[in-house]
């Protein structure tokens, strides 16, 4: 897995091997009228012109985007997001949707798929909004101390704006690297109201660890979702999922994390690890993308811009290290899903060109209590951004057969 042979040497504190080959960047968008959320204007210099991976080409244009500040303790975090639409009149669906968690997470992922739903959509008026992570793709990235109760806190201050602000029904995807029981009381954001006036019409679907985090809000009641579909579900970290979580494996994490977050060193070390172009390529073509040949140039150079912003390093040494990790077994990752057995309609997606470790995380839901359908598709841990038009299919047949989405 993902930084092994560095890992090893970190841990034995020897010399640091920059082997980044095995490390994994990543592994966790919907669109609403943010009436009475408070917003800043758009101010990215994002080019729309110039595809940035290989689905890109195909890939809607934003209708809009623009900033969500979200309060979180003494930071102020400004959260980017972009909706895409179609023009057609009837009731609204809304859709929402997360990329993964990596150092490379943004919500340029799930574009692809947004463009595919919305086109199938048929009669049915459909929005989609994609949010970035607060310290990922293109929002701010304050150094603070993320960890998943941080991540499960924004997911449901979001959920909760988006549900006071907009009506009808709406689905939420969700594609992220991240598990665990989570504390709620830490974050607020503008002008928050219950999500109990819509708590029938609100759809999940979430890839990564997301789908994790939303399982276990579901589980909790902090969220209460109509479906859930979990697109190449995980829930360990790039190092707890090699080397384990034993105290003494956590005092090297520890260890790792404090480096990486440090001024001059942890810029060093996360430069050699992470941002530069030929651990990114390495990273994509050897078990993020299951077809090296999508990792085109333009693509690798897209994704290293993201990781040379300030404070960019901050969440994934905490993803890395496993304090992103919302649960901390198997047996804990199935609980999430059995605990919602006969409430709501689950999917999964798994992938054929998964690691072997995630593969097996995946499949161990196939016959899993809670889970209502289990489908592969091509891929590996981004499956949504290598094969939109496939997840898509998938993502619609789900709505198709739990919801008149035709109508």
């Amino acid at each position: 897995m993902a930084m092994a042979s560095f890992a090893i040497s970190i841990f034995s504190l020897a010399t640091v091997a920059p082997t980044c080959k095995n490390y994994r960047p990543f592994l966790s968008q919907t669109t609403y009228s943010f009436k009475s959320i408070s917003i800043r204007a758009s101010s990215t210099s994002l080019d729309y012109s110039t595809p940035s991976s290989v689905n890109e080409q195909k890939a809607l244009k934003p209708t809009k985007t623009n900033y969500w500040e979200w309060k979180f303790k003494d930071n102020v975090i400004d959260v980017y997001y972009e909706e895409h639409e179609h023009e057609r009149t009837g009731p609204q669906k809304n859709i929402l949707m997360i990329p993964t968690i990596s150092d490379v997470s943004t919500v340029e992922e799930w574009r692809g798929v947004a463009k595919d739903i919305l086109e199938r959509s048929g009669k049915l008026n459909l929005r989609a909004t994609i949010v970035d992570w607060p310290g990922l793709g293109f929002s701010s990235r304050p150094k603070m101390d993320y960890d998943a109760d941080v991540m499960e806190n924004f997911v449901v201050d979001f959920i909760n704006e988006i549900s006071s602000s907009v009506g009808g029904s709406f689905v939420i995807i969700f594609l992220v690297s991240i598990c665990g029981t989570l504390g709620l009381n830490m974050g607020t954001s503008t002008k928050m109201k219950s999500l109990s006036s819509i708590e029938n019409d609100l759809l999940v679907f979430g890839g990564g660890h997301a789908a994790t985090i939303v399982g276990r809000a579901a589980k909790k009641g902090l969220v209460k979702p109509k479906a859930i579909a979990a697109v190449a579900p995980t829930w360990a970290g790039p190092l707890p999922i090699v080397f384990g979580r034993d105290s003494s494996m956590q005092t090297r994490y520890g260890l790792l994390r404090g480096i990486l977050r440090t001024p001059g060193a942890g810029w060093m070390m996360y430069n050699m690890l992470v941002s530069n172009e030929g651990a990114i390529q390495s990273q994509y073509k050897s078990h993020v993308y299951a077809n090296p040949q999508n990792v085109t140039p333009a693509f690798v150079q897209s994704r290293y811009k993201l990781t040379t912003e300030k404070g960019s390093r901050y969440v994934p040494a905490a993803f890395l290290t496993g304090l992103l990790d919302p649960v901390n077994s198997r047996d804990e990752f199935l609980e999430l899903f059995s605990g919602l057995e006969g409430k709501i309609p689950i999917l999964v997606v798994s992938t054929e060109g998964s690691p072997k470790r995630s593969k097996a995380e995946m499949e161990a839901l196939r016959e899993a209590r809670g889970v209502s359908k289990f489908v592969k598709v091509a891929g590996a841990l981004l499956p949504h951004e290598e094969y939109p038009s496939m997840v898509a299919e998938e993502l619609y047949k789900f709505l198709q057969e739990n919801f008149e989405v035709n109508a």
